[in-house]
């Protein structure tokens, strides 16, 4: 069979790149999270100063933590506490309460929303009546922006119309579902059983009620999956037509997640010349349906927010993912979360139980942070231009940093790919680069350079 050589070719680049890689939700990444610099009373400090400059102008993102689920999908990589008792509902949200009335006391003044995200383990194991007395005890202290962006994760085999319905009346319009694939053998495998039938339920559930942007999830790289079965799943996808897709590769780090990622074994996996396929499958069948690709991993059609703020250059990409537009402080409550005051990192307790201690003891549950240097914010908006907006520049003498030539140096080679463009100031992503942006991003990143990391940290660039 003839296989044209630019394909060939792209096949070649993905095997020489698909190496292990931050995925830069965040810069510095936390395995290079300095502690020694880093304070309790320093992040309070930043978080004040952030809330104070932009407020007003722009108002702050929250993302809310959810970590229970009824049960375990050995796929994920989140912070989760599995149980069918639903009598812990109302202890958390008390406690995410006390943790907002910490940070309402320190900053003084009404905060105001313009995003919000509920993230989990899985939201919807909470009850509907249950999410509005979250949502309304939150906006007992605070306003919403007047151009807010509410989101949320719904399970496809939990949502109901009472929980869509719930968020709606309280300003949710945008809610992502995870489908992962469509095949039942995978599905199995990653304990996650999900007929498409419950999908599209609660997909057009979801229009009837009037949100405005429906996502769902997909996933390659999953046990036993094939070819096949992406394709399948693209094309089942393509009859909801959701306004937003998520195309991620499955992370394998089960060294990190303890037994949550070995409920299968490793040679049900696709190989890594199988998985590679299964990427450029999918890509070309999504771009066929009418998505166009924003940023990594995702895919919207032109009438989403995500599509208009990318032409229009506003994309965001923070701890929540990414976002139609930036907020230079968010604040992350429940176990886990991480808050990004602009200058300062800091990531919540993971331990439920200690979580609610610290709270009612009116101390913030953090645990560990950063705050950033000079060096960090510099790197961190070149990462953030090639993350959004696949180009960045150092035309401006506050964008250039003594180790440019050494990042230039290292990016010659992925010249000579096709990459990348690199000019007297600045440096372009090609089209046929977008897949390779988290090791673009690798060649700036001025930390991993001075310190080899762990491979083992992190999971594989595509």
């Amino acid at each position: 069979m003839f296989v044209p050589i630019q394909i060939v070719h792209m096949r070649n680049l993905v095997q020489k790149y698909n190496i292990p890689g931050p995925r830069y939700t965040s810069y510095p990444t936390v395995p290079y999270w300095n502690m020694e610099t880093f304070s309790g009373q320093k992040w309070k400090s930043s978080l004040k100063k952030s809330f104070d400059e932009s407020n007003e102008k722009e108002g702050i993102s929250l993302y809310i933590h959810l970590p229970y689920c009824e049960s375990m999908c050995t796929f994920c990589g989140c912070h989760k506490r599995i149980t069918k008792k639903h009598n812990v509902e109302t202890p958390y949200i008390n406690s995410i309460l006390k943790e907002w009335k910490l940070y309402c006391n320190l900053f003084g003044s009404k905060p105001i929303i313009k995003e919000m995200h509920l993230g989990g383990g899985t939201p919807t194991f909470f009850s509907p009546e249950n999410l509005k007395i979250l949502i309304n005890g939150i906006f007992m202290s605070a306003e919403k922006a007047k151009n807010y962006e509410f989101s949320f994760e719904g399970h496809p085999n939990n949502t109901t119309k009472k929980h869509l319905q719930a968020l709606y009346d309280v300003g949710f319009r945008r809610v992502s579902y995870g489908v992962q694939d469509y095949n039942e053998k995978v599905q199995r495998a990653i304990h996650r059983v999900q007929p498409f039938a419950n999908v599209k339920k609660v997909t057009e559930i979801a229009r009837e009620i009037g949100y405005t942007s429906i996502g769902h999830d997909l996933i390659f790289g999953l046990p036993h999956q094939n070819l096949g079965h992406v394709e399948q799943t693209i094309l089942m996808t393509k009859s909801l037509m959701p306004d937003r897709l998520a195309f991620y590769s499955y992370a394998h780090v089960p060294w990190l997640r303890g037994n949550g990622q070995r409920g299968f074994k490793d040679e049900d996996l696709p190989t890594a010349k199988e998985k590679r396929k299964q990427y450029e499958k999918g890509k070309e069948l999504l771009t066929k349906v009418g998505y166009e690709e924003i940023g990594m991993d995702h895919f919207a059609m032109k009438s989403d927010s995500l599509h208009e703020s990318m032409i229009s250059g506003k994309l965001h990409r923070n701890f929540m993912g990414y976002t139609a537009s930036k907020t230079q402080l968010m604040v992350g409550l429940g176990v886990s979360s991480i808050s990004d005051s602009w200058y300062s990192f800091a990531q919540n307790v993971k331990s439920i139980e200690e979580y609610k201690h610290l709270v009612d003891n009116k101390i913030i549950p953090i645990y560990r942070g950063h705050i950033l240097t000079e060096e960090d914010q510099k790197i961190r908006k070149h990462i953030l231009n090639l993350m959004c907006r696949f180009k960045t520049s150092w035309k401006n003498e506050e964008d250039f940093f003594p180790e440019l030539p050494i990042v230039k140096g290292k990016l010659q080679e992925m010249e000579q790919d096709g990459i990348v463009e690199i000019g007297k100031d600045d440096l372009k992503v090609t089209e046929k680069g977008r897949p390779f942006i988290r090791n673009i991003c690798m060649a700036f990143d001025v930390l991993l350079h001075r310190k080899e990391p762990e491979t083992r940290l992190f999971s594989m660039t595509i």
